[in-house]
């Protein structure tokens, strides 16, 4: 049986490498598309001008609106086409990054990720999440190849607000259980082609929860200062890097299935992504069995950094029983990854886990 591991053309992370980019993207093309939001533009367009300008390249900067959604997408392409780019650069968050993703995946463009936090471990994907315009998920758009390359300057990291780097520990946090759940069953891995889970993401996942637990509070509190230190640059590493190889070649389990079912309610459409993927993990546990221990461990962790343990710190106050089954419903949809779980599950097994877990988590 074949094994597929699928990565980014290139990474490069460090203090400073946006004054880089130049040297990195001038064999993709001569006429670049930068896109993104206005704080992630403030941030890096004068160097990412200056530096493709050096490498004999011509630059167009385009805004993002915020949503990655299928109008967002086609609107972004407009002006790619309009000024005949040969290259997108998508500078920004999650949803910035997507939308580059998808614009370069329908011109067929090479596309070179910036991203401005490190939130998730969206980046290194071949995948778009496509949201609905009022920010419900509407589901992933699969992409022909990774990025050709992802460029990580950590000194725009540190500068970011500290709650995003601690998002993206939520995130990277599921990365090892769920390629554990999908070890055990070895179904296949849509985003390798059908293929089980390599040997090396599954290692590089458990790579990437050791290194959270190791170094996760001590980034925080780098980033708290807005300094780079080794641990910081570690956990950007595990949030974008590590997570994001762990995730599409070790593949996607419970926790991102109770993620994306949690917008059926209003509240957690104002939390990150990876805030909703941490409470998912916890749920996920307590679906599959684990042990107290392994409980316990990646509780303590999420309170250590100030991840969500509980709907409440989701701003889900007082839920109902129909709001919990609508996730759990949700949750378990055809399609979702929650069935790459080693065992059949059901929206009923998926909704006592909610409410176990929010009890455990308060």
């Amino acid at each position: 049986m074949s094994r597929v591991f699928i990565a980014p053309g290139k990474y490069v992370q460090g203090s400073g490498v946006i004054r880089e980019i130049g040297r990195h993207t001038s064999a993709l093309g001569s006429k670049a598309l930068v896109m993104g939001g206005k704080r992630a533009l403030a941030a890096t367009q004068e160097a990412v001008r200056s530096s493709l300008g050096k490498a004999g390249m011509s630059v167009v900067v385009e805004g993002f609106r915020g949503e990655c959604s299928k109008a967002e997408i086609k609107r972004v392409m407009g002006i790619a086409k309009k000024n005949s780019v040969d290259l997108i650069i998508a500078v920004g968050g999650g949803k910035a990054i997507d939308t580059g993703k998808a614009v370069a995946c329908d011109m067929k463009l090479p596309v070179v990720v910036v991203p401005t936090i490190a939130a998730t471990d969206a980046p290194c994907s071949a995948l778009a999440a496509i949201y609905a315009d009022d920010g419900v998920f509407e589901g992933p758009k699969i992409v022909p190849h990774n990025p050709n390359c992802v460029l990580v300057d950590t000194d725009i990291i540190a500068n970011a607000p500290v709650d995003t780097l601690v998002a993206g520990m939520g995130d990277a946090l599921a990365t090892f259980w769920e390629a554990d759940s999908c070890y055990k069953s070895q179904k296949p891995n849509p985003r390798t082609g059908g293929t089980p889970p390599s040997e090396a993401a599954y290692m590089l996942s458990r790579l990437c929860y050791d290194t959270l637990l190791r170094w996760g509070l001590e980034a925080k509190l780098s980033a708290e200062r807005k300094v780079v230190t080794p641990a910081l640059e570690k956990i950007v590493e595990a949030n974008v890097l590590l997570s994001g190889l762990g995730f599409e070649s070790g593949g996607l389990a419970g926790a991102h299935s109770v993620c994306m079912a949690l917008d059926v309610l209003p509240a957690p459409h104002k939390r990150y992504h990876g805030e909703k993927v941490a409470f998912g993990t916890l749920v996920q546990l307590v679906m599959e069995g684990r042990s107290r221990e392994e409980i316990n461990e990646v509780m303590g962790f999420c309170r250590s950094v100030g991840l969500p343990t509980n709907l409440a710190a989701l701003g889900v106050i007082a839920p109902s029983e129909g709001d919990i089954m609508k996730v759990a419903e949700g949750a378990t949809k055809e399609g979702r990854p929650i069935h790459d779980t080693w065992f059949p599950v059901t929206a009923k097994m998926v909704y006592s886990a909610i409410w176990a877990a929010d009890a455990i988590g308060s």
